[in-house]
């Protein structure tokens, strides 16, 4: 029995070795993979695609970046300092000397070329007051600007240049757009080149923020920063999403607060002033306020289903409509309008002397309307640039 036993234990042992030396040397005989040891257990890709290849990265927004920034441009702006008045008088150079007139003011912000004749998308403030403008293309080339047109009301100006063979972009459909979508923002921050940073729809239909006169803001945790304003916010396709405009901030950076104008309402005033040269919008004269949950219940209206009228410009279009204060205002022209921005919005959109239907309640009756608008003036401020 003992002799049995060691030559059961030699045979056993003979085998474990023959195994290991299998195992180290021919690992594939025992169909294996040879692995180096690691102290820290990781998970590793499977993908055959190979460093270098075309074939698209998962989650990668690669491509989106490579349709539409072609078609985003840097701008710059300059502007002539000021002559003091005494500047040409002899007598004061005289006693005083030459003066040091200043410096030219310089500014940058980014545009984004939306048609193959060479309009171009910006924020009126990059190019407000501006002297001299000057666009340069992602592929380098340079070229000077006509404004063709700006709306202050907006913040958006039209550009224009004279070059052949540009990129344009694609312009998406902003409406479409839900909270979490993917967007990407391109632009020129602080002058350092074209740069792209990625993010998500934060909230659609910003408003009150008191940054223009009509405001519908995308708002986005993409990083923009200076430099980035009349930039591009598209989509995980390349698609032309919205006009970077403002960002909210403490230090003058980005803090993952960013505000876009729309596509939509971009191409409903570049369509404007390329056809008539300005913007124009709807007036009917009225003094609205938000409805309070206390007014709502008092008015039997649903909160936030509608404006009510608390003042009425005598002998104006919504006057001769037959529109009286304590009017409860819940749609213009079809549209349903829940604050006094959409109000103000809704009318602005409608054309002057074209009438167009008005749906209130009026102590608890549903009536509606018909109102023809009139054409709104520009606030002093602005007609007067």
């Amino acid at each position: 029995m003992k002799r049995i036993w060691l030559l059961f234990a030699q045979s056993v042992t003979v085998l474990l070795a023959a195994l290991f030396v299998v195992a180290t040397l021919k690992p594939e005989w025992l169909n294996r993979s040879s692995v180096l040891p690691t102290l820290v257990p990781v998970i590793e890709s499977t993908g055959s695609v190979l460093p270098g290849s075309s074939a698209p990265a998962v989650n990668s927004l690669r491509e989106a970046a490579k349709a539409a920034s072609p078609a985003v441009v840097s701008i710059n702006t300059s502007k002539a300092p000021e002559n003091a008045p005494q500047s040409n008088d002899p007598w004061f150079r005289f006693f005083f000397g030459e003066q040091n007139q200043g410096q030219p003011q310089a500014g940058l912000g980014s545009g984004v070329i939306v048609s193959p004749a060479g309009y171009i998308l910006t924020n009126n403030h990059v190019i407000e007051e501006a002297d001299q403008i000057e666009v340069i293309l992602n592929d380098g080339r340079k070229s000077a600007a006509q404004v063709i047109g700006t709306d202050p009301e907006t913040d958006l100006a039209i550009l224009k240049v004279e070059l052949t063979g540009m990129p344009v972009i694609t312009l998406g459909n902003s409406d479409a757009l839900s909270i979490g979508d993917q967007v990407l923002a391109i632009g020129n921050p602080f002058g350092v080149g074209q740069t792209v940073t990625s993010g998500i729809v934060s909230a659609l239909g910003r408003t009150q923020l008191g940054i223009n006169t009509f405001e519908n803001f995308i708002q986005t945790d993409a990083a923009i920063n200076p430099g980035n304003s009349g930039g591009a916010l598209v989509d995980i396709n390349g698609h032309l999403m919205g006009i970077n405009t403002a960002i909210y901030s403490r230090s003058g950076g980005s803090m993952g607060i960013g505000f876009a104008i729309p596509t939509s309402t971009a191409r409903s005033v570049m369509d404007a002033i390329v056809r008539d040269g300005k913007v124009t919008r709807g007036w009917i004269g009225v003094e609205p306020q938000d409805l309070t949950p206390e007014l709502a219940e008092s008015f039997a209206v649903t909160p936030g289903t509608g404006v009510i009228i608390t003042g009425v410009l005598q002998n104006g279009p919504a006057a001769q409509a037959g529109i009286r204060p304590g009017d409860v205002v819940t749609h213009v022209a079809g549209k349903p309008v829940g604050n006094v921005a959409q109000l103000l919005s809704a009318v602005a959109a409608l054309t002057p002397d074209a009438p167009a239907k008005l749906e209130l309640v009026r102590k608890e009756t549903k009536l509606s309307v018909d109102v023809t608008p009139g054409k709104r003036n520009l606030p002093r401020r602005q007609a007067n640039r």
